[in-house]
């Protein structure tokens, strides 16, 4: 059996698995990612992820310092005002509103949106030019055996790896973390997302709004403009049976429902892409760590996609994991993976629970607890001081930007 000696095995080749790997390559060590399915690079092909990703400053600094940012900076789209609104009254009408202008907390933007099918292509393409990263797609983790000074790894090609760490980014049913027998608890929401993006009349800004209305959050998040207008990403969370209704309809049909939903705020909106469903569930491993492994992202945790906590959780796993190994004389010791669940299970464990409560208080159907999530965002906006702590509980950190590239002063 062909076996190949690495640093750091890292399973999944999602947008975090990707950027692990670019990170603990540009960090110096050998980095090898496998993947079962091959990244999808184009959105018009089958399979496309036409989801996008809000990368935070926090995880902007991450990606500058593994070197991607470069590649990614000239296809992203600038988040400068976050909106809540809502729309809990009337259909089509947007009761409450109040603007997280990152300027307030000294930021240039909030962070940047890029569209995931491009983030896989440019991340792919910075692997394949980067000295100590491997990618292997097509080949999974079929057995880990974890031994004093390494793990040793066999995949679907019939090779077998040694890597002193292995880091599970294999997604919310980790195979990896199955293997290690770490349990999670998981829960839904009744809930599923439509994805996909749109182009619209008016200009977005830079201001990704958030309309809250029974059933579920829908977000427009910023694009670069097409040739033809304006252009948003949207994730339209509904019941379950709501969203296979909407994901179904004729064209036509579909551009109605989602123009009422959309409350007029960019003016005359229209689809541009196919529909995607998501189911939306939370979930959070037991443990972060175990023999020669650590969990990040969606091998950790998963939350339903409000305030771009999702992926940017991810990453700040990664920093974190990163931080720790960096200078260490042995990446996968159980006292250094010990210390990495301390540090990050916590937290999660409370921002999981915080997302929570907000997509609850998002679905509310009684009246007075939708008047009651008005007054809400009415008193998080009206107080400066509150609301300025919110943006910076957001960013999940207190890092600024400079003028140019973001990253922390």
């Amino acid at each position: 059996m062909t076996r190949s000696d690495v640093d750091i095995l890292v399973a999944g080749g999602g947008v975090a698995g990707l950027t692990a790997t670019a990170a603990f390559a540009s960090a110096g060590f050998r980095t090898l990612c496998v993947d079962p399915v091959p990244p999808v690079t184009s959105a018009d092909a089958d399979g496309s992820d036409l989801r996008s990703t809000a990368f935070l400053m926090p995880a902007v600094d991450l990606l500058a310092g593994a070197g991607l940012w470069d590649r990614l900076a000239p296809h992203a789209a600038p988040l400068r005002i976050m909106r809540l609104a809502d729309a809990g009254g009337a259909p089509g009408i947007v009761r409450t509103s109040g603007d997280f202008d990152s300027a307030e907390i000294g930021a240039e933007a909030f962070g940047y949106n890029l569209p995931n099918w491009l983030l896989r292509r440019e991340m792919v393409g910075h692997l394949g030019a980067t000295s100590g990263a491997e990618l292997r797609a097509g080949v999974r983790v079929t057995g880990l055996t974890p031994r004093t000074d390494a793990a040793l790894v066999a995949l679907s090609d019939g090779t077998q790896a040694r890597a002193r760490l292995v880091v599970a980014a294999d997604g919310r049913d980790s195979a990896v973390r199955e293997a290690l027998g770490i349990g999670t608890r998981r829960w839904g929401y009744g809930q599923k997302a439509v994805v996909f993006t749109v182009a619209h009349e008016a200009p977005h800004d830079g201001v990704s709004i958030e309309i809250h209305r029974t059933g579920g959050p829908f977000t427009l998040v910023p694009l670069p403009d097409r040739d033809d207008g304006p252009a948003s990403s949207v994730v339209w969370m509904e019941t379950g049976p709501r969203a296979a209704a909407l994901a179904a309809l004729p064209e036509a049909e579909f551009n109605a429902a989602l123009a009422a939903r959309a409350c007029g705020v960019l003016g005359a909106i229209r689809l541009t892409s196919p529909r995607r469903i998501w189911p939306i569930i939370s979930q959070l491993a037991d443990r972060l760590d175990g023999p020669r492994t650590a969990l990040i992202a969606e091998a950790a945790h998963v939350v339903p996609p409000i305030g771009a906590q999702g992926l940017n959780m991810s990453l700040a796993d990664l920093a974190a994991l990163r931080d720790l190994v960096v200078g260490a004389a042995d990446i996968g010791a159980p006292e250094l993976l010990a210390r990495y669940h301390r540090k990050r299970h916590r937290e999660t464990a409370l921002r999981v629970a915080g997302i929570d409560a907000l997509n609850r208080a998002a679905m509310a159907e009684p009246r007075p607890l939708r008047d009651l999530r008005r007054a809400g965002l009415a008193a998080l906006h009206g107080l400066p001081p509150l609301r300025h702590a919110a943006m910076r509980l957001g960013l999940g950190a207190t890092s600024q930007a400079r003028a140019g590239i973001p990253g922390a002063d």
